[in-house]
């Protein structure tokens, strides 16, 4: 073979090669952890498929970012411990993003405007949460509400209750065995929408939050593609269509 054509041949390699490689990274399969008792967030349908707001967007994000998702119905206690033993690539899970998960974590831009509401009762006096003082108080373990409340009453206080998911703080308060439940707005609405017997208290001190998508550290290529995803259905519409299906309003966006 003459030098021309074994550059030429050469060069259409390394041109097949780059292209085949530009397409599997197109192609890559992520394994997103959803902890699927966060309705309208993340639930089992009836025949036990994870449906919701977080599966919406996420998938959303992927179809225009042109990567494959595989989803992981994984326990909140355990969610964080699959993102650091490799298990799965990406945390959708009605995760707030703050700053002492950003020690650990990277995070997408926020995907949605959170902040923490109480359920009571419909018969309680509760107006805010410094009325829940010496009350027993439900919240899942190590997450936002179980924070806040802990900052205002005490971490090892007896009174606070720790639970593995908000299906079973709403049931606690439900059948008596707590005087509140503190979560993360849009789930609480949704359970208390549920049960007559409950209500809702807006407590306006508490702060503003945002969930964002959860990865590892230093990916800065995955997470520039959750950021230019997220920018792209929040600019075609997808995003606004997502959330009138979930929520029936339109976005308060941050």
């Amino acid at each position: 073979m003459n030098p021309f054509r074994r550059a030429l041949s050469l060069s259409l390699g390394l041109l097949a090669a780059t292209l085949a490689m530009s397409a599997n990274a197109q192609n890559r399969e992520l394994t997103v952890a959803s902890s699927a008792t966060y309705a309208p967030f993340a639930f089992e349908n009836k025949d036990k498929q994870i449906v919701g707001f977080d599966i919406d967007i996420i998938n959303a994000i992927a179809k225009n970012q042109g990567f494959r998702i595989k989803l992981v119905n994984t326990p909140w206690s355990g969610i964080f411990a699959a993102l650091n033993n490799g298990d799965v690539d990406l945390i959708i899970s009605g995760v707030t993003i703050n700053d002492k998960r950003k020690q650990s974590y990277d995070f997408s831009p926020p995907y949605f405007a959170a902040k923490q509401l109480i359920a009571v009762s419909k018969s309680s006096s509760v107006s805010a949460l410094k009325d829940l003082a010496g009350k027993k108080i439900a919240v899942v373990n190590a997450s936002t509400a179980d924070d806040v409340v802990s900052r205002e009453f005490g971490k090892t206080n007896p009174n606070l209750r720790r639970f593995e998911s908000t299906p079973l703080i709403i049931s606690e308060l439900a059948g008596g065995g707590v005087d509140a439940a503190v979560g993360d707005n849009g789930v609480i609405a949704y359970r208390v929408a549920q049960n007559p017997d409950l209500k809702t208290v807006d407590d306006k001190s508490f702060p503003e939050e945002a969930f964002g998508i959860v990865l590892k550290k230093g990916d800065k290529a995955l997470q520039d593609k959750l950021a230019a995803g997220l920018a792209a259905i929040r600019a075609d519409g997808s995003y606004n269509t997502i959330y009138k299906k979930w929520f029936n309003k339109d976005p308060n966006v941050r």
